[in-house]
């Protein structure tokens, strides 16, 4: 019979070793390896038995050899100086205090977060990168408050029966048993929020908190007696469910969450966050609560978007439309009540996400309405949803359009592999292998090849016991074969990742008969260990691993290809390592950015991938290989087989002889430079310090400094600038550029030259100081489009027959055919981008 409920019932730590239990309780320990080793010594059965779960093992060690630990005077010591570390920690100065103007504090919302497989509340990318993201603020003391969902079941565990088919169980999580602690009232109850739903029904929620290091983590937790049955199991699973269910949990982490940010800072004396990051259109709706809680000091709904517009940083990780959450209009707006968010127009709200097809609200459009800085996740992932969202901004060329980006980075304590450390520490002096000396001679290429055929070892064995399990539960017995399976002296490509359909897990599969011959080359075999998680409605993706299964079950390969299910946090932390090669075939550009190269590629693993997401800006020919792309356009099924093929001939002529070139030491001394090559250039550049300190730097710091701006003096510069915006977009449909002429062209000129370039433009209602006139140069296309295009000012020069003049001199830089064109757009110091309105006037043609 199945538990309808369990609780956790916590052990009782001798007093010398209560310091235990703040080490345990702090997220730092998964990822501070001194702490870890402490744990794992413990109790090495223990530590794997729990998941890695500190809160955990310390139950299930027992009284007795906890006062057996009690008693080692040394065991002591090193829980004090742990524990001492972890405060000096918490308490110092870090990167971020050295920075002068900078938030106090941010808000980061986001659905998932995967900080360790001991919290269960993620399912993919997207939250191992908001998990990231926590961690990099707590190394560099980013003062981040995350928000994000308790899941009672978290994201689904994956088993694999005997016919390959995908198997999903969701267990039910006990928080009292998790490392988390209730944010309680000072009478001891529970801080709850709460969300009036229609038929005068309320949604409770209590506010759990996770510590990563310095920085709090708020999640959401439906399931108590204050609510209906029904409504307690509003978050019960992540993306489980659709439609209303779906549309509930975003309403809960958007309004929800901005009020238990309310609480927290209440009962906590944090301070009330200056910047909102919304990862993902997930948690739009934060914007509206905030706009209510604006209307409540008397502020317009116009004034009230405009403040918030202005603190609030959106991030845009899909980069095809059907990745974006699309609900019913009638059902957006039967929720959207004034007893939800008083003060509100519904069809205010509405018009935020409104998108080509008038009965859908869009979740993206809301993003784009509600924040006044947007950004991709890598320099194509930006330009591929400028080319998305270009019909947001009408008459703006797409290099133009308002979205930035900032390529995601990877959090190089987390994901490097405990050896590689080690080697670091030991031969060059630090842990800190992002910025290691890796070309020192102090590490010897027989040492380091040692340090990879270690970390292969540790994978091969990890899949060999998880291949047991799983034969033990569908079979009973566990065959001969699975003891000799995979060898840690082949070369070892990895590839593990979601499984919707475009990223193509069964690429390799295209020749099988090819795919065959390369891994059971008697020269030079090769490996395949592979994993993911398909989404539990997706039957597509889930008769795409069976058929990889299959595969891996013929007797000829069974040895050379394994599927290891249930992909999550403690897998990858040894398949990253374990892996020389990893591989990535999306299609492209499909592939937002693609942290998992970066993990392996922190591990020392070369990269094999399609030029998309990260791969295409830090590809440089020493760190891996490119698989070349067929053309966009090209049929499906050609596009498949031109390039599997490609990734076919890669392996066989680039990847495994280089591998396997050894020189009289027996050392691939090519492939060891590719190495150290890949771990000096990319371990600093992938890095989730870079990344957050890149959103700093480009989005919080500009984001709170124009929050600050609009809201000084009772928000007079908000409700200038709301004014001033809807005087603009009545206005600006009068502007017209009548007439543009240009002096010193009478003779060709030269490099060095200058002209004048005169427009003559007509405001209508608007004044000189509204716009910005400007000239669009640059060299033109046989189609007379311009590329390489700059922008020059023209300045206002007084008025003629009742238009107003502008004109500047222009140097001529560059020699051959230069075009150009005039653009009017609206301008304002509070304005972000002069695309941001998506008002633009051109000469007529």
């Amino acid at each position: 019979m199945r538990a309808i409920r369990k609780f956790t019932v916590r052990t009782s730590l001798p007093a010398r070793l209560g310091r235990l239990e703040a080490l345990a309780s702090n997220l730092r320990w998964s990822w501070h390896e001194p702490t870890r080793e402490l744990f794992r010594e413990i109790s090495l059965d223990g530590w794997r038995a729990t998941g890695h779960d500190p809160v955990q093992l310390l139950g299930w060690v027992g009284p007795e050899r906890l006062h057996q630990l009690a008693e080692d005077d040394d065991f002591v010591a090193r829980v004090d100086a742990l524990a001492d570390d972890l405060d000096d920690y918490l308490s110092q100065a870090r990167w971020y205090q050295s920075l002068d103007d900078a938030p106090e504090s941010i808000a980061y919302f986001s659905p998932e977060f995967g900080i360790t497989s001991a919290l269960p509340q993620y399912s993919g990318g997207l939250g191992i990168l908001a998990g990231d993201h926590l961690k990099a603020a707590s190394d560099l003391g980013v003062p981040i408050v995350g928000v994000g969902l308790f899941y009672q079941s978290g994201y689904f565990k994956q088993a694999i029966s005997r016919e390959g088919w995908q198997q999903e169980s969701y267990p039910v999580l006990d928080p009292d048993g998790l490392p988390l602690t209730i944010l309680r009232n000072p009478d001891g109850r529970h801080a709850t929020v709460e969300l009036a739903l229609p038929g005068h029904r309320t949604l409770h929620a209590r506010i759990w908190v996770a510590t990563i290091g310095r920085v709090p983590l708020l999640l959401l937790d439906t399931n108590i007696h204050e609510n209906d049955a029904d409504l307690r199991s509003v978050a019960e699973r992540l993306y489980g469910g659709g439609g209303e269910l779906r549309l509930q949990q975003e309403l809960l982490l958007g309004i929800g969450g901005v009020r238990a940010l309310a609480v927290y800072s209440d009962l906590t004396g944090a301070p009330v966050p200056a910047v909102f990051h919304s990862n993902e259109g997930h948690a739009g709706f934060l914007g509206i609560e905030r706009i209510s809680q604006l209307t409540a000091t008397g502020l317009s709904f116009d004034a009230a978007l405009q403040l918030v517009r202005a603190g609030t940083v959106f991030t845009t990780h899909t980069p095809v439309p059907a990745g974006i959450d699309r609900f019913d209009v009638e059902l957006v707006r039967r929720h959207l009540t004034r007893e939800l968010v008083p003060g509100v127009d519904v069809e205010r709200v509405l018009a935020l996400g409104r998108e080509s097809d008038p009965t859908i609200f869009n979740m993206a459009q809301l993003g784009f309405s509600i924040a006044q800085r947007a950004n991709g996740v890598s320099k194509l992932h930006g330009k591929v949803s400028r080319q998305m969202f270009q019909d947001r901004w009408p008459g703006f060329d797409v290099q133009d359009v308002p979205i930035t980006s900032v390529t995601n980075g990877v959090h190089a304590p987390t994901w490097t592999s405990p050896i590689l450390k080690h080697l670091a520490e030991r031969e060059l002096g630090t842990l800190d292998t992002a910025r290691c000396d890796w070309a020192s001679d102090a590490i010897t290429d027989e040492t380091l090849w040692g340090v990879r055929r270690e970390m292969r070892q540790h994978l091969v064995e990890e899949a060999r016991d998880r291949t047991r399990v799983k034969h033990e539960r569908n079979d009973g017995v566990v065959p001969s074969w699975v003891d000799t399976m995979l060898d840690p002296d082949v070369l070892t490509i990895g590839f593990a990742r979601r499984v919707p359909t475009y990223k193509r897990l069964t690429l390799m599969l295209h020749d099988r008969d090819r795919l065959r011959s390369i891994l059971t080359n008697a020269e030079r075999p090769v490996q395949l260990v592979i994993a993911g998680k398909s989404h539990p409605a997706d039957e597509m993706g889930k008769a795409l691993i069976q058929e990889l299964v299959r595969f891996t079950q013929e007797p000829e390969v069974r040895g050379r290809i394994v599927f290891l299910e249930n992909y999550d946090i403690s897998m990858a932390k040894s398949l990253y390592p374990g892996c020389d090669v990893w591989l990535n075939n999306p299609l492209r550009p499909l592939e937002a950015c693609g942290t998992s190269g970066m993990k392996a590629a922190l591990n020392g693993s070369l990269n094999l991938s399609i030029l998309d997401g990260w791969w295409e800006e830090y590809f440089d020919g020493k760190n891996g290989w490119a698989i070349p792309s067929a053309h966009e356009q090209m049929d499906a099924a050609e596009r498949d087989a031109f390039e599997a093929n490609a990734l076919y001939d890669l392996i066989e002529h680039q990847v495994a002889p280089r591998f396997y070139d050894r020189d009289e030491r027996g050392l691939p001394t090519a492939w060891i430079a590719s190495i150290r090559h890949t771990l000096a250039t990319l371990s600093p550049e992938l890095s989730a310090e870079r990344m957050l300190a890149e959103y700093v730097g480009r989005l919080y710091t500009p984001a709170a400094k124009a929050a600050a701006v609009a809201a000084a003096d009772g928000a007079s510069a908000a409700r200038d600038f709301a004014e001033w915006t809807a005087r603009m977009r009545d206005g600006f449909g009068g502007v017209q550029v009548h007439h543009v002429e240009v002096e010193g062209v009478d003779v060709p000129p030269i490099i060095g030259d200058a002209v004048t370039v005169r427009a003559f433009v007509a405001l209508g209602s608007l004044q000189p100081s509204d716009v910005a006139v400007e000239v669009v140069a640059g060299t033109v296309t046989e189609e007379g489009e311009l590329r390489h295009a700059r922008r020059f000012p023209l300045a206002e020069a007084g008025a003629e027959d009742g238009n107003h003049r502008f004109e500047s001199a222009i140097g001529l830089e560059r020699a051959g055919t230069f075009g150009y064109t005039v653009r009017v757009v609206p301008r304002h110091p509070m304005l972000a981008s002069e695309a941001e309105l998506g008002l633009v006037a051109y000469p007529r043609s």
